[in-house]
């Protein structure tokens, strides 16, 4: 194999040239934020720019309109860079999607420039709806990662984290049906669904004592009845649980939905439960993740500081159940912002924000190199993929 130094002075000249348009693309996804599998413009500017640079570009794939999958050259290690391109209601990319995305154009735009000499295959596997779509999960189980031989990618946040800690979740849909009735004239012959989703909150509070220091349940109300003098007949809340593990999820949400179940046992209401598909914790590759350190701090990023973000959760997790992968946090300078906030929003087109596309782009690339030119990290990714 190459020196992987020679080969990262290329792929960064390659990212350096590219630059300019990936930022351009960062701050276009920003003003054009979309939701979760209705990234459409998202999804066509990206594979616009691949197959400008190169890259052999399948649309709609997994049949999810908004996924695609971009491929350069033609070795017998095919690493994966990840972009995520969804946007959240109200705040838009305040989880920095379009930084996500364009560093990892920025990525594959640097391996593909020395992909013979590293004998890779270069991938860009777009990935639709992480927030709350769960668009990896049905990537997982359609095959698109199969033969993958690792899977990387970056997220931007308020601090360098090396491996964040990446809580297993699923969402729920929660529905009671009572009966409607005069609130003042005739309040006894309903059966009121807010006081049954009442009676399930203060169940979840009380059941919090129980809790794990890494559970999470939380949760809005999304419709609470239609007027004062009307015994409600129908409310409906979107819940999430999370915990540390899959496995821990499980027995979690066995507790979580005896309090939803113990609404309707005392009110009369009937209780109706939809399940989303569980975002599984993150199983953290160990070399890949010392390679994209190093590499990280060539760049004069450093780990180990403090900040409040280290827990959350992803269907990044679901895809490191099946091939090697990373998701390390990148600084983009926001703090005391963190995700989800519309400053952290803001801070994505910022000077700092820029700059992360070019970081991510490199280290990650730097990585790819690392790992390729590694006899034994390539053999075992290889065995990995096969």
């Amino acid at each position: 194999m190459n020196d992987s130094s020679a080969l990262k002075l290329r792929a960064r000249e390659r990212v350096e040239r590219a630059l300019s348009e990936l930022i351009e693309l960062s701050h276009r996804l920003y003003a054009n934020p979309e939701l979760n599998y209705a990234e459409v413009k998202a999804a066509g500017w990206l594979t616009e720019w691949l197959e400008s640079a190169g890259f052999a570009v399948e649309r709609g794939i997994a049949e999810l309109p908004t996924a695609f999958r971009a491929t350069y050259g033609t070795g017998a290690l095919t690493v994966a860079f990840i972009a995520e391109y969804d946007a959240l209601p109200d705040v838009g990319h305040a989880c920095g999607h379009n930084i996500i995305a364009t560093a990892a154009l920025g990525a594959a735009a640097g391996l593909a420039a020395v992909a013979d000499e590293a004998g890779v295959t270069v991938s860009v596997i777009g990935t639709p709806a992480e927030e709350g779509g769960g668009g990896k999960i049905v990537m997982v189980e359609k095959g698109v990662f199969d033969g993958v031989a690792c899977a990387l990618m970056i997220h931007p946040g308020p601090a360098d984290v090396l491996e964040p800690e990446v809580l297993a979740a699923q969402s729920l849909d929660i529905i009671y049906t009572g009966v409607p009735s005069h609130a003042g004239a005739a309040p006894e012959k309903g059966i009121n669904a807010a006081d049954a989703l009442v009676i399930a909150q203060t169940a979840l509070g009380l059941l919090r004592q129980s809790l794990l220091p890494t559970d999470r349940v939380h949760g809005i109300v999304t419709s609470g009845g239609e007027a004062v003098n009307i015994i409600p007949a129908r409310t409906t809340a979107h819940w999430m649980v999370r915990a540390s593990t899959a496995a821990r999820l499980d027995e979690l949400r066995v507790k979580v939905l005896r309090c939803f179940e113990a609404g309707a046992l005392a009110t009369g209401a009937t209780l109706e439960v939809k399940e989303y598909p569980v975002y599984a914790d993150m199983r953290y590759d160990a070399d890949l993740n010392a390679l994209y350190r190093a590499n990280a701090e060539a760049l004069g990023r450093s780990f180990g500081g403090t900040t409040t973000f280290t827990r959350f959760s992803t269907d990044q997790g679901n895809v490191s159940y099946v091939t090697p992968s990373i998701h390390p946090i990148l600084d983009i300078g926001c703090s005391p912002a963190v995700n989800h906030q519309p400053e952290f929003a803001a801070a994505t087109i910022a000077p700092a924000g820029d700059k992360a596309i070019l970081d991510g782009a490199l280290a990650l690339a730097g990585t790819a190199i690392d790992a390729a030119t590694d006899a034994q990290v390539r053999a075992r990714l290889l065995g990995d993929a096969g």
